[in-house]
């Protein structure tokens, strides 16, 4: 068995680095995810007893005191970061520039939905899993489409 620090790797793409005892995750350990996201946690017997997840741009999840994106503040991180955009030049993703949609798909937030095929891609192109009818409804509803005419800022010559 698996004992002392070490480095596991998921069939997912998700990687742990952390203590290991008798096979499991146990002591201080983190979870690094595809995406870029980390979850460090304290592991007791292969389950977190406490941890902190941190999104790929830094902004870190606190279930007690959790305020992006809570109704009253709908800025992205990048922009609670680095500040708005001057008026009439949009930001319509937490990444900018956004990420080009292939045609025919959506941008579901981990990577793009092909609503012919219900497989969803990370933006590398990599599977990540098959849409069930639930998240269809809901990327087809709200989601940014491939074919939506978005404004773009261009500087005056």
């Amino acid at each position: 068995r698996m004992e002392g620090f070490g480095y596991y790797a998921l069939p997912t793409g998700t990687q742990y680095r952390g203590s290991l005892w008798d096979g499991m995750f146990h002591g201080p350990g983190e979870l690094l995810l595809p995406s870029g996201g980390r979850y460090r946690a304290l592991w007791e017997r292969g389950l977190p007893t406490q941890g902190k997840y941190a999104f790929a741009d830094g902004l870190e999840y606190d279930d007690k005191k959790w305020h992006y994106c809570d109704g009253y503040d709908r800025r992205f991180y990048t922009e609670i970061c680095s500040g708005f955009k001057p008026p009439g030049i949009p930001q319509f993703t937490n990444l900018d520039p956004p990420k080009i949609i292939p045609e025919g798909c959506y941008d579901c937030g981990d990577g793009f939905y092909n609503p012919k095929t219900r497989v969803v891609v990370d933006y590398k192109y990599k599977f990540l899993r098959n849409a069930d009818d639930e998240e269809h409804e809901w990327i087809t509803r709200t989601c940014r489409r491939a074919w939506d005419v978005t404004a773009e800022h261009k500087p005056k010559a």
